[in-house]
């Protein structure tokens, strides 16, 4: 399935060469090996900080060449990794074989059955388009540039999520290719516990091809952003806990604390300054959403207020998430609630005084999101506090193991480390899809794998891991536990 977080503990045999002709011959899609006019281009994605470097590069163009890769990887003793946009980069696979699958960009929606069929490269932005002449919309996150597969795998918190939950939670079929080269199409009837499974755990199980999932009755929404500038940023905090202990399921909102930077390629608006970002997505009328948002509002004068009401195709404008490719490390916490003074603790570590910049997000939760049957952990949480930091640029981490070539990553860890230890009576363990840094060369790398799911749910991933990938095909970072436990990695994507 869709991963990007292997990584091979040492450096392969060289490639056969007939071996690899004979790849070449079979697979429709390009095959580069370092050197090669394309590899860099390849190889690169939208995480900066790190990059993969593979023995070989396979441009799948269909299931098929997905299904030739993973058995020349078997053969021939490669870890296998995965890559359609590089937005979840935890760590970089160094030697082995790396599957694009940025050509796999076949959408068809079924408006009838209220339905998506994607492949394994396409992004959010095309399923919102190809859905919104019909009313329906995916559970797709708040950018558009976002792969669909991995953000899915990893649970899947998007624009509509107190509404409708979480994206696996919608998914219908899984088109699989396992570690022995088979081609499998899984559903609840077909293979119930790897398909629960792939649905919040699946990173490390195999390589997805396709995907099926529900779309739901979404044609407009009244949303936006609130933004308010220092001088009011203690008091929005505030008010913003106290209003998400108000607000109905159809409302689901964030957080966002910037410390912009003095730069000249920054608006006017927001060169140097400090700012609380409320993010709005509210399924009801615009008239009801006036009356919700009303408590927000009266915390004070906005730096802007654009809250109306729009096409769910434009709801990728409520966040404006950055689209150019960009150097960054993070992490998380999943918080059973939440206080103002902890969360003003945050701040004050994180805002404009800190020794690297860093955006703080908090997501209000709950709502749909509590219920499920897939392998998505703590569903219970009522919030999830993220932090990401920028990092100098791709030099940082060209390559495994170079995560820390970076001196600024020694700080963000630090700094991190305090932020999160501020809501640590709250803390319930971390989100997968915003698990932004390559968590596997950190001293607690074991515990961070199970934060993600808990204990009993880890254990009966990695008995899944070594029932369907015994060879260890689909190499894990550290991150997923020691070397014996054979525990998918948490490969991660930006939501």
């Amino acid at each position: 399935m869709e991963t990007n977080d292997l990584a091979l503990p040492s450096a392969p045999a060289p490639l056969d060469p007939a071996a690899l002709a004979a790849l070449v011959d079979r697979v429709r899609g390009p095959v580069l090996v370092p050197g090669d006019d394309g590899y860099d281009a390849e190889r690169s994605g939208f995480q900066l900080a790190r990059q993969h470097r593979p023995a070989v590069i396979v441009g799948a163009r269909g299931a098929e060449d997905v299904v030739a890769a993973v058995r020349f990887a078997r053969d021939q003793g490669l870890p296998v990794a995965v890559q359609a946009t590089g937005h979840g980069l935890s760590a970089a696979t160094d030697g082995g074989l790396l599957i694009s699958t940025r050509r796999m960009a076949g959408v068809r929606v079924d408006a009838a059955a209220g339905t998506a069929h994607v492949e394994a490269g396409v992004v959010w932005g095309q399923v919102v388009e190809a859905a919104a002449p019909h009313g329906l919309a995916p559970l797709n996150g708040s950018s558009p540039g976002v792969g669909v597969i991995s953000y899915t795998l990893g649970g899947g918190v998007g624009v509509l999520a107190r509404t409708y939950g979480f994206a696996a939670d919608q998914v219908r079929s899984v088109g699989l290719v396992t570690a022995d080269g088979r081609l499998r199409h899984l559903t609840a009837d077909t293979d119930p516990e790897l398909f629960r499974a792939l649905l919040g755990g699946g990173h490390g199980l195999g390589v997805v091809t396709a995907m099926e999932f529900g779309l739901v009755p979404v044609a407009r929404l009244y949303g936006g952003q609130l933004v308010f500038g220092a001088e009011q940023i203690d008091e929005a905090l505030a008010a913003y806990l106290r209003w998400t202990e108000t607000v109905p399921d159809a409302l689901t909102s964030s957080l966002a604390l910037i410390a912009y930077p003095d730069l000249p390629q920054l608006p006017g608006s927001l060169r140097g300054r400090y700012l609380a970002h409320i993010r709005i997505a509210y399924t009801g009328s615009a008239a009801e959403g006036e009356r919700l948002v009303a408590p927000l509002r009266a915390v004070g004068p906005r730096v802007s207020d654009d809250l109306r009401e729009m096409p769910y195709a434009e709801s990728h404008t409520i966040h404006r998430d950055p689209s150019d490719p960009h150097a960054y490390d993070g992490d998380n916490a999943l918080l059973s609630g939440l206080d103002a003074a902890a969360l003003r603790r945050v701040a004050a570590l994180t805002g404009p005084s800190a020794p690297v910049m860093t955006v703080v997000q908090l997501n209000h939760l709950g709502g749909a999101l509590s219920a499920g049957t897939g392998a998505v952990g703590h569903r219970d949480a009522r919030y999830a506090l993220r932090l990401l930091s920028p990092l100098r640029g791709a030099a940082a981490g060209d390559g495994p193991g170079n995560e820390g070539s970076d001196p600024a990553l020694a700080t963000v860890r630090a700094l991190h480390a305090e932020a999160l230890a501020a809501v640590a009576p709250w803390r319930l363990g971390r989100s997968v899809n915003f698990l932004f840094g390559g968590h596997g060369d950190r001293p607690d790398a074991a515990e961070v794998a199970r934060s993600v799911h808990g204990t009993d749910e880890h254990r009966r991933l990695a008995g899944l891991k070594a029932r369907h990938d015994p060879e260890n095909v689909f190499r894990f970072h550290p991150a997923g536990a020691a070397a014996a436990d054979r525990t998918p990695a948490p490969a991660t994507s930006s939501s």
